[in-house]
């Protein structure tokens, strides 16, 4: 065996596993008090995070706050990340940072986890960053705007790849 078939041997293997499968996992995980570290799949959380690219780690919470990304369960197998945008007494609403209308209305007991890092290309970056959270207030008063603000991000992102 040469030295390049033995370190593809070796190499770590990548292996898709469903989302019910995998997020019930995490919410046992994070119910046991451990955290969890989850690839990004989905549109709906552009700029800040982008599909197969971008991680988030999540764990339990105490207390939940307008502004903060959140892992909830709508119905069995069905998750979705999105971030905090008003909180009622039990009763909270979600809206993903890149969807200009669509909102979710979900209980606090619905929510496995909240994220504590966001890890964006490579580099962790935790959710208390007050850069981080300025830039996140911001884009949620540029609502009426957002969908310019989203097409050029999304050109932008093809000129970047088509350049590589």
């Amino acid at each position: 065996m040469n030295k390049r078939e033995n370190m593809d041997e070796m190499a770590v293997r990548r292996m898709e596993v469903p989302n019910a499968v995998l997020l019930e996992q995490v919410k046992e995980a994070i119910r046991e008090g451990h955290t969890a570290t989850i690839n990004v799949k989905g549109y709906s959380m552009r700029p800040f995070l982008e599909h197969c690219r971008d991680k988030v780690r999540l764990a339990s919470f105490t207390d939940l706050k307008v502004g903060d990304a959140v892992l909830a369960e709508f119905s069995p197998d069905k998750y979705v990340l999105h971030r905090i945008i008003e909180i009622d007494g039990d009763v909270v609403v979600m809206m993903g940072d890149g969807n200009l209308r669509h909102k979710e209305i979900c209980c606090k007991e619905d929510i496995v986890g909240i994220v504590t890092h966001y890890i964006r290309r490579g580099k962790t970056i935790p959710a208390s960053d007050p850069r981080l959270q300025r830039r996140v207030r911001m884009w949620h008063k540029l609502l009426p705007v957002r969908r310019y603000l989203l097409y050029i991000y999304r050109i932008n992102l093809k000129l970047s790849n088509w350049l590589k």
